[in-house]
């Protein structure tokens, strides 16, 4: 107990320590996304693609940089690349009005008319396009609670509003759950990927010497399965896939 003081003291001369080179690195998030904006509104599109990106490398990867990313990727004819930083900003903020209007003018510029795939499950829980996996996790932890809550004071409280109150809830509560559950396996398996280069060949196999089944042009979205030798195996259809070289597309998760 006699050194507990001494322990307080050191731990507080580290944490006044550390605050100088958190408030630092926070300043240096903050010029460089300014600088990047600024960049961006000066028409150095260039600039700004290298700034944000240098913002997401360091562990800055919002939503808003994201679609700042999109947007330089765009000004600067880099049509694949603005779809991926949309795509990839639209995991987090899916409601965004701004964001879904510029993915769907980028789309309309691709060259390849590729239909949505979507399963039974995903057009049952159609709303699930509409809400990240964070404020669905939420939303059922609150349900949850309130439901847990109301069954235990039921068990003291045999009044007759609780118990309709517990027949409401539950409903509501199992379609969060299992939103919540959907959501998550969508993301954990979530393959799609985005065309970067101005056309890839999608050969019948790994090889460049394998037969050429068709062409895809920047923008165009597949799924990535398995890779081999620097090359993916991509799907557009349960009828149609084939090989592509693995840096003409990059990954959205």
């Amino acid at each position: 107990m006699k050194r507990l003081p001494l322990y307080i003291a050191i731990l507080s001369c580290v944490c006044v320590m550390a605050l100088p080179h958190a408030s630092a690195a926070s300043k240096d998030w903050e010029t460089r996304f300014f600088e990047s904006n600024q960049a961006y509104s000066a028409g150095d599109f260039q600039k700004a693609i290298q700034g944000y990106g240098q913002l997401i490398r360091s562990g800055h990867g919002t939503g808003d940089i994201y679609y700042n990313l999109g947007n330089a990727y765009l000004k600067a004819h880099r049509l694949g690349k603005a779809i991926w930083a949309y795509e990839r900003a639209r995991v987090v903020m899916p409601r965004n009005a701004d964001l879904n209007y510029n993915l769907a003018y980028a789309r309309d510029q691709t060259l390849d008319a590729i239909p949505e795939s979507r399963g039974l499950m995903h057009n049952v829980l159609f709303w699930l396009d509409y809400v990240s996996l964070p404020e669905i996790f939420w939303g059922f932890a609150i349900l949850n609670l309130f439901f847990w809550t109301a069954l235990l004071i039921r068990l003291f409280m045999k009044a007759e509003w609780l118990f309709y109150l517990i027949i409401l809830l539950l409903p509501c509560w199992g379609i969060a759950g299992g939103s919540f559950a959907v959501k998550w396996y969508q993301m954990i398996h979530d393959d799609r990927a985005v065309i970067v280069a101005k056309e890839a060949d999608v050969r019948a196999g790994p090889h460049p010497s394998d037969t050429l089944l068709f062409k895809l042009h920047e923008g165009a979205t597949v799924h990535a399965e398995r890779a081999e030798d620097g090359w993916r195996l991509i799907r557009l259809s349960n009828e149609k896939r084939g090989w592509v070289k693995g840096e003409a597309l990059k990954a959205v998760r």
